[in-house]
């Protein structure tokens, strides 16, 4: 045996917990409601004021210490760590070496692991996944189906929900919504207050903020940026160093591209507009 469970209990939402002591060296750890909720091998541990309960499993070499919770029916395997006053609950699972601490939640049936890191008072909830470097932090939700991987970061205020997916390098901030099919990813950031859904895609280094929106099928690509109150949309392209910007409106079939720039209350339904501008006193004429 490992560890045993003491005499000293407490009470934690209705269920009897007991602080456990390792065998080895006498250390007095966090609490548990019976073995099964830590296994006896390995070196897997409950520290300080931490709590495992309910049909919740921690083992493998992971580490839950603090105020953390784990319950229901929650895992913690692999090298992971739940710390700080995180909570992990529902069926989901946080493995390999990925932490979890702060004050964040990781509930349902979601999955954190590699070495994905969870803080601030971040919460990633329904069949979400969260692996290889990812961060969400502060205040971001990730919910529904989404997928944030690779070196990708949710942070500020941020969310990204249903079937979206934030990859690579990509950063999604401040108030920022990616959603529906959405993907970003690439070194794109998109910020602000920006939304990007339904199938739409920024990928590279491209650049969305302030209240833009791209959605449709919409690629917004390479050293593009999208920002003011643009709209890009329908199975539009913008591309190459191109800006869109102000009221803009760019749709349909159209693709802008090189230097081109649409700005102020432009409205582009179908052509090719490349190195030109649309709006103020420079006007293209549509090929």
């Amino acid at each position: 045996m490992k560890y045993k469970l003491t005499e000293k209990t407490m009470l934690c939402n209705g269920r009897k917990l007991y602080q456990i002591q390792r065998i080895s060296d006498g250390l007095l750890g966090g609490y548990i409601e019976s073995e099964r909720n830590l296994s006896q091998e390995g070196d897997c541990f409950v520290y300080d004021d931490a709590k495992v309960y309910g049909r919740a499993k921690v083992y493998g070499r992971a580490k839950v210490s603090k105020n953390a919770m784990v319950y229901r029916g929650a895992m913690v395997s692999g090298d992971a760590s739940v710390s700080g006053d995180a909570m992990v609950y529902g069926t989901a699972r946080v493995y390999g070496t990925a932490w979890v601490c702060d004050t964040a939640w990781i509930c349902d049936n979601a999955r954190v692991y590699g070495n994905a890191r969870v803080f601030g008072d971040a919460c990633v909830s329904g069949t979400t996944i969260v692996y290889g470097t990812a961060r969400v932090s502060d205040n971001a939700k990730v919910s529904g189906d989404a997928v944030v991987s690779g070196d990708a970061w949710v942070f500020d205020n941020a969310s990204v929900y249903d079937s979206a997916s934030v990859s690579g390098n990509a950063r999604v901030c401040d108030n920022a919504k990616v959603f529906g099919d959405a993907r970003v990813y690439g070194d794109a950031m998109v910020s602000e207050n920006v939304q990007v859904y339904d199938n739409a895609k920024v990928y590279d280094t491209a650049w969305v903020f302030g209240d833009a929106r791209v959605f449709g099928t919409a690629r917004v690509y390479g050293y593009a940026i999208v920002r003011g109150t643009a709209r890009v949309y329908g199975t539009a392209i913008v591309r190459g160093s191109a800006r869109v910007s102000g009221d803009a409106r760019v749709s349909c079939n159209t693709w802008v591209s090189g230097d081109a720039g649409v700005y102020d209350n432009a409205r582009v339904q179908i052509g090719n507009i490349a190195g030109e501008y649309v709006g103020g006193k420079k006007v293209h004429k549509l090929a």
